[in-house]
């Protein structure tokens, strides 16, 4: 069973509306969603390093609240509601070298009515774990009109 409002996620209305952001300067891409996961990728290059030549921790976590961003966004009904992030935090257990990928998957831990938490693991190209982050997003009602 599919967590997407209507059973759909739109991966080319994201990556659109992601050019011209912060996503696009830094290579962020998302690139598949299943039933109750979102991917996406990132280049580790000149845009997303420090300088020891590792992917910057900072990075990993714009990629993070990128991807649960995205997720919690079309969890709920776009009509009513809004997601808004409220805590991030990250654990980085291993650098990602220059010149490769990371990739990382959001998964719902809560889908409340007030409140999401996601918890997001990135990895490198040989599979190995280089950060978890967990994000939690506020679920806002939009302002009605009357």
């Amino acid at each position: 069973m599919s967590i997407w409002f209507n059973d759909e996620f739109p991966l080319a209305y994201v990556n659109e509306r992601g050019s011209n952001t912060l996503n696009a300067n830094l290579g962020i891409e998302i690139t598949e969603a299943g039933d109750d996961v979102l991917k996406g990728r990132m280049p580790v290059d000149e845009r997303t390093v420090n300088p020891a030549g590792v992917l910057h921790g900072g990075a990993s976590i714009v990629f993070a609240e990128t991807l649960a961003s995205w997720a919690s966004t079309f969890v709920v009904d776009p009509a009513r509601q809004q997601c808004v992030g409220l805590d991030i935090n990250g654990n980085h257990l291993r650098p990602a070298m220059a010149g490769g990928m990371v990739y990382g998957e959001a998964r719902p831990e809560l889908l409340g009515r007030k409140t999401q938490v996601w918890t997001v693991r990135i990895h490198d190209e040989a599979g190995k774990l280089v950060c978890v982050s967990r994000v939690t997003m506020a679920v806002l009602d939009k302002p009605s009109l009357y």
